[in-house]
């Protein structure tokens, strides 16, 4: 008889009409105002959003079994969702099927994991994508972020753009009140430049 995996953890969480789904605790970046970088660890409120294990696509749709007054579900924990893109997809249109909105939250950089536009993917599954854009320029984005690539920021940026193509609704943020972080600059970035809508939000803020 094969051993019985021990429970991955805390699969999904709610923050207010919003219910989040914590697919894994990879990511792609090692950003130096993340929470799980620091004495916090991987909380949000009093919710431990640590993983044990890679929690199977089954296991996430057991955990969905009541979507019952939730404006929209989405994909944001403590790692980078895209990191598991078949599971997500997966998961995403069992949720449709349900008549779920669906939002991702994203570092912007499945294209540079997996080497090419994954983007179309997302079309009929995600109906929302807010992309962390961190910073207005690379040196900037390079600094705070420490992405293992040098040319992220440009792929970054690319992604957003390829998304606007397949995703209803698509916008950017940047953390207010981060040293080096030109907030206005960001703006114009992603609203002038990028063609999305932009939105700043607070440190803490994982939503």
């Amino acid at each position: 008889m094969s051993k019985q995996k021990d429970p991955p953890g805390r699969l999904v969480y709610a923050l207010g009409d919003r219910l989040y789904i914590n697919l894994t605790s990879g990511c792609s970046l090692k950003c130096q105002f993340c929470l799980k970088n620091n004495d916090t660890g991987p909380m949000v409120g009093d919710v431990d959003l640590s993983l044990g294990r890679q929690p199977s696509a089954t296991e996430i749709r057991k955990a969905l079994t009541d979507l019952e007054g939730y404006a929209e579900v989405v994909f944001c924990g403590f790692g980078e969702p895209t990191l598991r893109l078949p599971t997500l997809l997966e998961l995403a249109e069992f949720l449709k099927r349900k008549n779920m909105p669906v939002r991702l939250n994203t570092d912007g950089l499945a294209n540079r994991v997996f080497r090419r536009d994954v983007t179309p993917q997302f079309a009929g599954r995600i109906d929302r994508i807010s992309v962390s854009l961190n910073a207005q320029d690379a040196e900037t984005y390079n600094r705070l972020c420490a992405p293992p690539w040098p040319d992220a920021f440009q792929y970054l940026m690319d992604f957003i753009r390829n998304a606007r193509d397949h995703v209803e609704e698509v916008s950017a943020t940047a953390i207010d009140g981060l040293e080096g972080v030109d907030i206005e600059a960001c703006r114009r970035l992603a609203e002038e430049d990028l063609g999305v809508m932009f939105r700043p939000r607070p440190l803490d803020d994982i939503g």
